[in-house]
C-alpha cells in the first residue's frame, strides 16, 4: 500500500515536472526573437537584371532574404552594358558568430543583418569603339595569348 502511494505521487510530480517544463518550452519559443539577412543590389545603371548563385533574384535596385553569409556569384544584365560578373561577399556580423547568435536568437526582438552591394556596368564596347578598332583589339589580344600559350611556335613565326 506504502509503494502504490509513493509511485502515484511521484508519477503526479514528474507529470508536473514534464508539463512546467513542456510550458517553458513554448513560452520560450512565443518570447523567441530570430535573425532576419538581406541583401540589397544597386546598379548604375538601375534596372539591371540580377542573378545571385543561378537564381534570378529581379532587377535592380532589388533586395532578397538570404541564408548564410560567405560568397555569392553575382551576374548583372543591362541592355547597352557589358556583362557583369563578380564574386560579392556576406560577412557575419558578431552576433552571427556561434555561440553569440544562439543568445541572439532567443532574445525577444527582430535583429536584421543588411548587406548592402552596389556595381557600375560599363558601356558596351560596340556602342564606345568602332568595328575596326574592335577586331584589331581582338587580334592582339588573340597573339598574346598565343605567345603565352605557346612561346616557341611564336617566336618561329617572328
Amino acid at each position: 500500500m506504502f509503494e502504490t502511494r509513493y509511485t502515484a505521487r511521484m508519477l503526479k510530480r514528474g507529470g508536473l515536472i514534464v508539463g512546467l517544463i513542456v510550458v517553458l518550452a513554448v513560452v520560450a519559443g512565443g518570447l523567441s526573437g530570430c535573425l532576419e539577412r538581406r541583401m540589397t543590389i544597386t546598379s548604375e545603371p538601375p534596372g539591371a537584371s540580377v542573378t545571385v548563385n543561378n537564381v534570378d533574384v529581379g532587377r535592380t535596385p532589388v533586395t532578397a532574404s538570404f541564408v548564410y553569409f560567405g560568397k555569392y556569384d553575382v551576374q548583372l544584365e543591362h541592355e547597352g552594358s557589358e556583362p557583369l560578373r563578380v564574386k560579392a561577399k556576406a560577412s557575419a556580423p558578431v552576433y552571427e558568430y556561434p555561440p553569440i547568435d544562439l543568445v541572439a536568437s532567443m532574445l525577444p526582438l527582430t535583429i536584421s543583418t543588411d548587406v548592402a552591394w552596389h556595381f557600375k556596368l560599363e558601356p558596351e564596347q560596340s556602342r564606345v569603339q568602332s568595328r575596326e578598332a574592335l577586331e584589331k583589339g581582338l587580334l592582339d589580344r588573340a597573339g598574346t595569348l598565343r605567345k603565352q600559350i605557346n612561346p616557341t611556335d611564336a617566336a618561329a613565326r617572328q
